[in-house]
């Protein structure tokens, strides 16, 4: 499990398929391989340590629903260890199962030193986005400022532009999405089998 706050901006060193190596610092503190680390949401095993590196298989599975078999040498990555059983939850749960991806459709100032940021997302995943609920996009835990059926937008404090990779999107990139398990959940248990 995961709580969508970013603890570092990681750089890729080596993308070739199926493996990424990742410079880090804070999130290799105590890192054991085996560990679970999200990249850029998605949950991933540490399959090697190195000096001031770590290096993840990435499966098909998690290259066809996720922005990562995108990614090149020098790319930001976030960062986010798994969370620790009595932790702090400063976001919201999340398993780091991403869901799919969404494209940026642009960042508007809105008043002083707050942002939003506009997204267009599949029907598919927009159907579990509700107004003021929760989203993780790019691993980031969000607060939903408004949705429509294919299209939803955040707000952002220009901290979080700064300390995560929110900051560098722009209009056409892509970004990972796990919407709210509850939701995914309450459609489940809704839908007659």
């Amino acid at each position: 499990m995961f709580t969508g706050i970013v603890e570092e901006l990681g750089t890729v060193k080596e993308a070739r398929p199926g493996r990424l190596v990742i410079a880090a610092r804070v999130t290799l503190e105590g890192a054991r391989l085996g560990d679970s680390i999200a990249v850029n949401g998605a949950c991933l095993t540490v399959s090697a340590l190195g000096k001031g590196t770590f290096a993840v298989d990435v499966v098909p599975e998690t290259l066809r629903r996720t922005n990562l078999g995108a990614v090149h040498v020098g790319d930001p990555v976030n960062l986010e260890r798994a969370l620790a059983y009595g932790g702090r939850v400063g976001g919201h749960l999340l398993q780091g199962h991403v869901e799919g991806v969404a494209a940026v459709r642009g960042v508007t100032p809105d008043g002083p030193n707050s942002f939003v940021m506009a997204f267009r997302a599949p029907r598919a995943l927009t159907r579990y986005v509700v107004e003021k609920g929760f989203i993780a996009v790019d691993g980031v835990s969000l607060t939903v400022v408004n949705c429509r059926s294919d299209a939803f937008r955040v707000s952002l404090v220009p901290y979080t532009l700064a300390h995560t990779t929110l900051g560098q999107r722009r209009p056409g990139d892509k970004v990972n999405l796990e919407t709210d398990i509850l939701a995914k959940y309450v459609q489940k248990l809704l839908t007659p089998s």
